[in-house]
């Protein structure tokens, strides 16, 4: 394994504080763009950027500027280390009660293509990610309008007894939302009993863009904002780290697009928690909204710079390489991304890697490698709490913290 500095969340206390002065990437008198020069000025003196910011950034054909000043905070904090984790989702049911218009992956009971797995289904899979020396299983699936919670229970604590050092990072606030329903329980009560049956830590879905117009016209009947957001500061109140996204590249604007990252950033501040902020790219075909064209390669670099620069007390920016593309992603690494996220292996939610409807979407350990090397990186493997991971095979240990 390459020597380097073990990473730890610790790491960041400067900028999780506040902001910490980064080192200049470029000199603003250089920038060609006039209207970016204040920007990178805060950047280098450690002020959060504003609104204001974020709209200049998003208006300014620098692309490589912005880039520089993504970069530069990105390196303030982690150097030049890029994490992955050796990790597999399971999705447990395409079967949803929503009918959300972004959403391919949806289906009604007896629709063609509608799955649900049973327990010994998912027991098999944990078990085949686990003999694989798997830290982590990613754990999601859609509404199910029959299943009981008793039955998500019985999973977890099934995994765990079968398989405990499986990390098991598992359902997105509109599960947890769905949870509350069908059993009659308080937010807090709910994830109580999930992590007393093994829930480890959330992934950031479902939070889509916090904004009531893009709510109504694209995913009526989803949870909202305010529901998203009570649901991760419980979580963070409890104790349980998780993750935020926005999917982008829909009918939302760019200024929506801001607002949505400096309400995540105000979260944080209130009740920190967040691990990492993943853009999710938004894959039109063959959801309702197959007629929009989708996101260019300088649109998906600007949307990751741009999240690194405004959630200056977020640790982590991650390239969900599903989304964005392997190829782009090894590129965002200069773009303010120090994390590709993991082998994957398994995802039904959204195909691009591989082709429309192959599932069978996976990076070897040995290609995430060798492309963050490429990109001039030091690759990291870590866990799910960002603990630097030791291996032997599918042998593996997280490595002793320091003092």
């Amino acid at each position: 394994m390459v020597p380097v500095e073990t990473p730890t969340l610790a790491g960041t206390d400067a900028v999780m504080a506040g902001c910490a002065p980064v080192p200049a990437a470029i000199d603003p008198a250089d920038i060609a763009d006039a209207a970016l020069r204040p920007v990178a000025e805060k950047v280098a003196s450690g002020q959060r950027l504003d609104f204001d910011d974020g709209m200049a950034l998003w208006n300014s054909r620098d692309l490589f500027a912005i880039g520089a000043l993504a970069n530069a905070v990105r390196e303030s904090m982690h150097g030049r280390r890029a994490y992955y984790n050796i990790n597999r989702h399971i999705n447990y049911s395409n079967i949803c009660a929503l009918s959300c218009k972004f959403c391919e992956f949806h289906r009604k009971r007896g629709e063609t293509g509608a799955y649900e797995y049973d327990l010994e289904e998912i027991y098999r899979i944990a078990g085949q990610a686990d003999a694989a020396g798997a830290t982590e299983v990613h754990i999601v699936g859609g509404l199910h309008p029959w299943l009981p919670f008793a039955w998500y229970l019985e999973m977890l604590s099934g995994i765990k007894k079968r398989y405990p050092r499986l990390h098991l990072k598992c359902f997105t606030a509109i599960e947890i939302d769905h949870f509350c329903r069908i059993a009659k329980l308080s937010i807090r009560e709910v994830l109580e009993a999930l992590r007393e049956h093994g829930l480890g830590s959330m992934p950031g879905g479902g939070a889509e863009v916090f904004d009531d117009r893009v709510h109504d016209e694209v995913f009526k009947g989803k949870l909202r904002s305010d529901g998203w957001m009570r649901v991760h500061r419980t979580a963070h109140e409890l104790g349980i780290k998780t993750n935020a996204t926005i999917l982008y590249g829909h009918v939302e604007t760019r200024a929506e697009r801001v607002r949505h990252l400096i309400k995540l950033r105000e979260l944080q501040d209130d009740a920190p928690g967040f691990q990492c902020i993943i853009p999710l790219s938004f894959i039109p075909d063959g959801s309702e909204l197959g007629h929009l064209p989708g996101n260019t390669g300088l649109e998906d670099m600007k949307m990751l710079a741009i999240s690194r620069l405004m959630l200056s007390n977020f640790p982590h920016v991650k390239a969900f390489w599903i989304m964005q593309s392997m190829k782009l992603s090894q590129v965002s690494l200069n773009f303010g991304v120090d994390d590709l996220d993991g082998t994957v292996v398994w995802y039904d939610i959204t195909k691009r890697e591989g082709g429309s409807g192959n599932k069978h979407q996976e990076q070897t350990v040995e290609d995430i490698r060798r492309l963050v090397v490429e990109a001039g990186y030091i690759p990291v493997e870590r866990d799910t709490l960002y603990r630097r991971v030791i291996r032997n095979g599918s042998d593996w240990q997280v490595a002793q913290e320091r003092g």
